[in-house]
């Protein structure tokens, strides 16, 4: 993997990541494939829609179909006919979300109003992940089986999976994890990631991933570990505190540690806000499942043009009796054939009557904002406009 930074103005730029399956330009938004697909897309819609880079899950695609399954098929690329580049976590995220998520009932950012009542409300029941030294222990949601993670695992399932660039192995800890709690699992995931340095695929590259949750000094400490490894790219990872603006923070104390010649990578987060809060604080490579799921939830993704607002985060329900009789398109402004086609009433119908057509129709249109968005970010950047581009989007 090569990156080139094209523009840069401060702590925003724009640059070129390339692999031995072509390129993509950053700031990147990157669609989830977590089972080798894109929920309600195939690999036709991917290259209509000019997807140049996914991502998937090592977790799940090693309990299904198998890593091995798909190795003796070419491996991800030649497995869902996809040519572009491909991108695998390391499993590290399921151990905070069948973990502490799944036990605290909490995602990566807990927020404050949440907090409050947080375990006698939200509980969800016994942790399905465990950690110990040497991996993880994880309880199979298909069969109930346990099975094992560890870094050298992990490294294996990725090389399996053919992958162009792969993740660390780590621990993802909670929002509601203490600060000991926090410093411990920050030492063992550095001793992870050393493990992985010495065992992964040398034809893949190797992101690093800071972990230290809302504290200074752990992502500070975690940022100059890994600053100081043979890393082609950072993931900023783990659990981004207790508000939006804790997440700020933490790219703040983190991204000038990290050498400016690679890219940085925050994992799982991808909402409109956030992206331009966080390209404006460094950060070149997102990942997010929520275009599709929450097309699948009946959200379809507008801009400013169609109403979209920071306060209804940039979509509608279709589902909402208002588009009954609506023959606008879902957003005037974008391109993709959902809009030129199908009016807002017609896929409230297709919604409302659990039509399969809908899933991809949904799918389709909110994968085409998020990457006809990130094109607007980078010219924004490249032309001195982004400031501006900020303001018509959140008002700030």
């Amino acid at each position: 993997m090569k990156f080139r930074i094209k523009n840069q103005d401060s702590q925003l730029r724009t640059g070129i990541v390339r692999t031995e399956h072509g390129k993509f330009e950053t700031p990147a938004f990157i669609p989830v494939a977590t089972l080798a697909s894109v929920r309600g897309l195939d690999s036709r819609d991917l290259k209509k829609l000019k997807v140049d880079v996914i991502l998937a899950n090592t977790y799940h695609l090693y309990l299904r179909p198998g890593d091995e399954l798909i190795r003796r098929r070419g491996g991800l690329h030649r497995f869902m006919n996809y040519d572009k580049t491909i991108i695998t976590d390391s499993g590290g995220f399921q151990v905070f979300s069948l973990g502490f998520g799944m036990e605290h009932g909490v995602g990566k950012i807990a927020d404050n109003i949440f907090l409050e009542g947080l375990r006698n409300k939200n509980f969800r029941g016994d942790k399905w992940a465990k950690v110990d030294e040497k991996g993880v222990s994880f309880k199979n949601p298909l069969t109930g089986e346990i099975v094992r993670l560890t870094p050298e695992k992990s490294m294996e399932i990725q090389s399996n999976l053919g992958a162009d660039i792969i993740f660390t192995f780590d621990e993802c800890t909670s929002p509601l994890s203490d600060k000991r709690y926090t410093e411990e699992a920050l030492e063992r995931t550095h001793r992870w990631e050393e493990r992985c340095l010495e065992s992964y695929d040398r034809k893949q590259s190797l992101f690093g991933i800071v972990q230290g949750g809302e504290y200074r000094d752990l992502r500070i400490r975690s940022a100059r570990f890994v600053a100081d490894k043979d890393f082609a790219g950072y993931g900023i990872g783990g659990s981004l505190g207790k508000s939006k603006e804790d997440m700020h923070n933490i790219l703040e104390w983190v991204i000038p540690v990290l050498p400016e010649e690679k890219p940085r990578h925050l994992l799982g987060i991808g909402a409109v806000e956030d992206i331009f809060n966080s390209v404006e604080r460094g950060v070149d490579m997102f990942d997010c499942v929520a275009p599709t799921r929450w097309a699948r939830r009946g959200h379809l993704y507008v801009s400013p043009e169609a109403g979209g607002t920071v306060e209804n985060k940039f979509r509608i329900n279709i589902r909402n009796a208002g588009f009954r009789e609506d023959d606008e398109p879902v957003d005037k402004s974008c391109n993709c054939f959902v809009c030129k086609n199908y009016s807002r009433s017609y896929l409230r119908h297709l919604q409302s009557a659990e039509d399969l057509t809908y899933f991809r129709l949904a799918s389709y249109h909110n994968v085409n904002f998020m990457l006809r968005f990130m094109e607007k970010i980078r010219d924004s950047i490249n032309n001195n406009y982004f400031r501006e581009l900020k303001k018509e989007w959140l008002g700030y």
